[in-house]
């Protein structure tokens, strides 16, 4: 094992029947990353999760947290680890304090260590007034936010996030991913992400693998990322047509220079092209079907276009897919939930 790679993941595979949620993946995590698994629903983040964590055991394929093997030796890595999976993990009924020591309780936490320990994180997370309210009466910002706490009682040297800001509005994004940040910068923890949110993927990671059924199909940063779309040949073109027709977008997407297309609305097309006579080859196929073009621009490439440039669809394509679920008891519990 390299001594700079925290966690080593090598052909790693999931199926359930005939169904491959995980497909012969291979990525190392370095010590004090940011690393994001990126990609729509189904596509295999949540069930890679899963088997670095513990909860799951790999069709084929091994992986390794701090040197210990996730099946040979699963407790040693559970010692390594805390997981904030995407079901807030947390009672309603008690109070912030009494939640971190119930949970503190199952590491077996020394008491006064513990009760030290609490104190700390609820400053960390700027939740120390709220300590004696219970959890119910949270915003759903700050319930994120002791939910991300309960995995660190154990001060793990690695923290799962699985899907950390869904559901959350703006503002309490904007939060979560300060302070996941924070932990980073401050704290030293390795982060692993699984997100289908480019924000969430492009602001926080250092490198981010992207994921598409099952398969690892780009990993690098976000900034060379996306260079695989704004090299000399290639770009992003937004064009504004305001008669536009399903033919017209169905014309352009012909285009030999056209590799992608999205349409935002009733008047917006994306394109992204390639070659020098690309801009030309899109006014004259627009002018042909009789379209009036308002604007043209070239734009800036997002994580969102090379994901469509890589995989020839969007993220929001496959977010309702689901994959099939493990049988057998629940690993963990929780309270209803009851947001403010």
């Amino acid at each position: 094992m390299d001594t700079d790679n925290i966690i080593e993941v090598k052909n790693l595979t999931k199926t359930f029947g005939k169904f491959t949620a995980v497909d012969d993946i291979s990525f190392e995590v370095k010590k004090g990353e940011i690393f994001g698994l990126l990609g729509p629903n189904g596509a295999g983040k949540s069930t890679t999760l899963r088997m670095l964590s513990t909860l799951s055991r790999p069709t084929k394929g091994t992986a390794t947290i701090g040197g210990y093997d996730t099946v040979k030796h699963d407790m040693d890595v559970r010692k390594l680890i805390g997981i904030v999976s995407e079901k807030m993990i947390i009672y309603n009924r008690l109070t912030a304090k009494e939640n971190l020591r119930f949970f503190g309780s199952l590491f077996n936490i020394p008491k006064d260590t513990l009760t030290k320990r609490i104190d700390d994180l609820l400053e960390l997370v700027q939740l120390t007034k709220f300590k004696d309210a219970q959890v119910g009466t949270f915003s759903t910002g700050m319930r994120q936010r002791m939910n991300v706490v309960r995995a660190l009682l154990n001060m793990p040297q690695v923290l799962f996030l699985d899907e950390p800001t869904l559901g959350l509005d703006p503002q309490s994004s904007v939060e979560i991913r300060e302070f996941v940040r924070k932990l980073n910068q401050e704290q030293g923890t390795t982060v692993i992400i699984t997100t289908h949110m480019m924000l969430d993927a492009d602001l926080l990671c250092d490198r981010i693998a992207i994921v598409d059924h099952g398969k690892i199909i780009a990993l690098d940063t976000s900034t060379n990322l996306k260079k695989i779309i704004s090299g000399a040949d290639t770009m992003i073109v937004k064009l504004e047509i305001a008669n536009l027709t399903p033919d017209m977008t169905a014309t352009i997407k012909a285009l030999n220079c056209a590799d992608a297309i999205t349409q935002d609305n009733s008047t917006t097309l994306h394109v992204i092209v390639h070659g020098d006579e690309a801009f030309d080859s899109i006014i004259d196929a627009v002018r042909k079907k009789n379209g009036k073009i308002t604007s043209m621009a070239n734009l800036q490439p997002s994580l969102e276009d090379v994901f469509l440039h890589i995989t020839g669809h969007e993220v929001r394509d496959s977010a309702d897919q689901k994959i099939p679920m493990e049988h057998g008891p629940k690993r963990f519990g929780g309270g209803q939930r009851r947001v403010r």
